[in-house]
């Protein structure tokens, strides 16, 4: 058999299954099974630590007629509170991305073919893709609403905050007292 280029393999090599040199049988394919709760985790991970500019951004872009900087507000929040009071609304943000992401990710693995021979046009994955982030952004909108009311408690005087406990009690009172669907 004549040797040919690595480049120019004939079209039954890459059709057939791959085989194993030394016995010269078909070598067992497996499928890679989607770990599509792994961008769930990794968001959560992150959150971790991009929390605290997470909560002065909303402390920042909920000043009224301020031109307040970053480092003043992060010093003063830390002075005053604490440097945990960064990190008030954490649990809400790590419901947010547990319930988002993995609803995105999940929702993206479902719809994509799950044979990696057929083809995915790239106008699909972008229909694909919106349609996934739209409904992990529907999914993950409560949490979302509970984060930043979290992270604005900051700043309230005590008599306005709403000193939710975690996320699932802001979760709780937020349909009790002001329902399901406004």
């Amino acid at each position: 058999m004549a040797a040919t280029s690595p480049q120019f393999r004939p079209v039954a090599e890459l059709i057939s299954p791959p085989v194993d040199a030394f016995r010269s049988r078909p070598v067992s394919v497996t499928r890679k099974v989607a770990r599509w709760y792994f961008g769930g985790v990794a968001s959560t991970l992150a959150v971790c630590i991009t929390h605290p500019l997470d909560t002065l951004k909303v402390y920042l872009q909920t000043q009224q007629g301020s031109s307040a900087r970053l480092l003043p507000v992060a010093t003063q929040i830390i002075r005053q509170q604490g440097f945990l009071a960064l990190y008030s609304g954490i649990s809400a943000s790590l419901i947010r991305q547990l319930t988002h992401t993995t609803t995105r990710f999940g929702i993206y693995e479902a719809l994509k073919p799950s044979d990696p021979t057929k083809p995915f046009p790239f106008h699909i994955k972008i229909l694909t893709a919106g349609f996934s982030g739209a409904c992990g952004g529907f999914v993950g909108a409560p949490a979302d609403l509970v984060n930043v009311r979290m992270q604005n408690d900051v700043k309230l005087p005590e008599g306005m905050r709403r000193n939710y406990k975690h996320a699932l009690d802001g979760l709780v009172r937020v349909v009790r007292e002001e329902g399901f669907v406004r």
